[in-house]
């Protein structure tokens, strides 16, 4: 009996521990399978060939920027330096909000980027607007609001809206309940309401999360602000309602921004709210925060066609002297500057022709006979540099100055214009078009540096910093984004495979584009072979002749590996499966990318002719976020533990009713006396 009681022990634990080990180890595989799926490395070295690599320690693609000017959180903005020209801040990680410019200058006058306001969000369409102080939106109470591009704010469904209740630091309603603002501008328009609090998103091409930020609620517009499409302003002026300061009070943003405008008979563009490690050849301009609450820049000379205007530096300097104003559609100078200007510039044109203006209301400065490729306008306009304190200076492309004439094809007009209001120097969006502009607020200085603005957020994505190009004079320099750029062909071994972003341009407008997205998105993933549930439209971008569109493909679920593209792999996959469950999920995600990419890589879409034509100008593969050690592994450990503690329970109620059995039968020695039966007679 005890020589059968512990052979039954022995039995049950080696069993146990063979179950426990059995059942680990395929919770292990399985956790490291679904782990495989989107960690896959790959490096692509040409169109054609696509060659997928093991997962590599210590690769981190999920944060796409650097910022370059840390400071500490509630700190002053105003740049604090020892004699010795040394920084005392610490350093300190920040986050960015990487946003999609919309619209163009010549259309509408202005760019825009989307914010989401409120739980559950609500999108709105804000100019960017540096001039402003104060981000405002169109409220649902309001009676006297234009029609525009989104509804209204509705507070009421929030649940994390609070109004910004009345104190000592604002002007309160009449009721004195709540805070209210007010905004007139130059062109006689104006905006005004109360002041609330809600949660502020900036999209998901950010890696800044939402944050509770204060905007105005707009009861009352007129001019400009009333008849506009935008919904309202995005302040990112100077001041404490700013957008860009109450970010900076936080601690969540390094205090700077930049914003960069699409070309001309482009448009779109990108912003980026926090720093960013600036590229070689920028050009800076000093911006002294003390002299005015708008960004200033100590403007000293214009050249025309390298030639020094006669001007004496301190005309550039009256008032609020020279002014970048995102929010202002074209340039303002004084009077003398003007004059100057336009004389040097007439002296230049020897081939042009002057015509009248598209607007018989305005005496606008236009040429004919330029022809219409902008590529090409250098040879017939000048250049333009403008000189800052210490003789640095940002050449300015024709696309700087000039607009097209609405009426007649080869014309162009001048963006430039007489400050008839004050002597100061206002430089709007025209002058900034292709031109990389950062907002160094800490360093107490604006860069320049010229670029293609409508594809940068795209490589800014893909590689996380600003590409180096060469400042050139000319907007030929850069490609047109209606070119194919073609994909970066490179990804650095051991970048995560998260997803594939790609970008395709329609020959097709947005209005007429909207509603047939989801056929639209059907197509797409026919022709990818993917399911429509990992294909979606991430953004759309109005363009002079038709949309860009931006796409994500995200990676398909286990049961979804066998695709007609891994069809052809399946007999390896059935006879690995059985040795390594892991190595024959990760062929087939190897497969299914390689084959995906492929397609993108060759423009692998066709579309019907109702969406005109297209072209996939830009790809690149997104990153997967590195997983810590437990959020791989939780599931497992905790699976293994309880399967320890209930094979505890089980051994030790077992042994419990073993030893409680052998007190029934007592043990009894070889050849003790035992009573003998009776024997019953038939």
């Amino acid at each position: 009996m005890a020589r059968f009681t512990g052979s039954l022990a022995s039995v049950t634990t080696a069993t146990f521990i063979l179950f426990v080990f059995v059942l680990c180890n395929n919770m292990w595989l399985s956790s490291s399978s679904a782990a495989a799926a989107s960690v896959v490395s790959a490096v692509v070295v040409d169109p054609m060939t696509v060659t997928i690599l093991p997962p590599h320690a210590g690769s981190n693609r999920h944060t796409m920027f650097v910022p370059l000017f840390p400071s500490l959180p509630n700190s002053s903005r105003v740049s604090s330096f020892s004699g010795a020209g040394e920084s005392r801040r610490h350093l300190q990680k920040y986050d960015t909000a990487r946003m999609t410019l919309h619209d163009d200058l010549p259309t509408t006058g202005y760019y825009s980027a989307r914010l989401w306001i409120g739980t559950p969000p609500q999108k709105f369409a804000l100019i960017v607007d540096t001039g402003s102080s104060v981000t405002y939106i169109p409220c649902s109470t309001c009676q006297q609001c234009g029609k525009h591009q989104d509804p209204k704010f509705d507070p009421h469904s929030s649940s994390t809206y609070q109004p910004v209740r009345c104190n000592l630091d604002c002007k309160c309603d009449d009721v004195m309940h709540q805070c209210t603002y007010g905004r007139q501008y130059a062109e006689m328009s104006s905006s005004s309401g109360v002041l609330g609090e809600d949660i502020i998103s900036f999209g998901n091409q950010s890696e800044l999360s939402p944050q509770r930020a204060t905007f105005g609620c707009a009861n009352l517009e007129s001019g400009n602000i009333y008849t506009q499409r935008a919904d309202g302003i995005m302040g990112l002026g100077r001041g404490d309602l700013s957008l860009v300061d109450q970010l900076v009070d936080r601690g969540v943003i390094s205090d700077s921004f930049s914003l960069c405008y699409g070309g001309m008979d482009v448009g779109g563009g990108a912003m980026v709210l926090g720093g960013i490690s600036p590229p070689s050849g920028m050009v800076y301009a000093y911006s002294d925060p003390i002299r005015s609450p708008f960004y200033n820049v100590d403007l000293k000379e214009l050249h025309v066609a390298g030639k020094r205007l006669p001007l004496n530096s301190s005309v550039f300097d009256e008032m609020d002297g020279t002014v970048l104003d995102s929010g202002t559609t074209y340039a303002y100078i004084p009077e003398a500057a003007y004059l100057a200007f336009t004389d040097a510039l007439i002296k230049e044109l020897h081939t042009l022709k002057r015509i009248k203006g598209p607007d018989p209301n305005f005496k606008d400065f236009c040429f004919s006979g330029a022809g219409s490729d902008v590529s090409e306008l250098h040879e017939s306009f000048p250049s333009v540099e403008m000189v800052f304190r210490q003789g640095h200076k940002l050449s300015l492309s024709p696309e700087n100055y000039l607009f097209r004439h609405s009426t007649v094809r080869g014309a162009y007009c001048l963006g430039v214009f007489q400050n008839v209001n004050d002597t100061s120097t206002v430089l709007g969006g025209i002058i900034v078009r292709n031109i990389f502009v950062m907002y160094d607020r800490e360093q107490q200085r604006i860069g320049f540096w010229k670029t293609n603005c409508s594809d940068l957020l795209a490589r800014l994505t893909a590689t996380g910093v600003l590409p180096s190009t060469s400042d050139k004079s000319h907007s030929s320099s850069y490609p047109s984004p209606s070119a194919p750029l073609g994909p970066t062909y490179h990804v650095s071994s051991g970048s995560k495979v998260g997803s594939i972003v790609f970008y395709m341009s329609l020959n097709i407008m947005h209005s007429n584009l909207e509603p047939h997205i989801t056929e639209l998105t059907q197509l797409i993933s026919m022709d990818l072979h993917v399911n429509g549930s990992q294909i979606y439209l991430l953004d759309t971008i109005s363009e002079a002749n038709g949309s860009l569109t931006i796409w994500v493909i995200t990676p398909p679920k286990p049961a979804e590996y066998m695709s007609k593209a891994a069809a052809s792999v399946s007999y390896l996959y059935n006879t690995v499966r059985f040795f390594n469950f892991i190595t024959a999920h990760s062929l087939l995600v190897i497969v299914w990318w390689q084959n995906i990419i492929a397609r993108i890589a060759q423009d692998g879409i066709h579309l019907p002719k109702s969406f005109g034509k297209h072209r996939i100008t830009y790809w690149y593969i997104d990153s997967a976020p590195d997983s810590t050690w437990w959020q791989n592994y939780r599931n497992v450990i905790i699976g293994c533990i309880l399967v320890f503690v209930l094979g505890f329970v089980v051994l030790t109620l077992r042994w419990l009713w073993i030893h409680r059995h052998q007190y029934k039968f007592p043990y009894r020695p070889v050849g003790s006396a035992v009573p003998q039966l009776e024997l019953q007679t038939m």
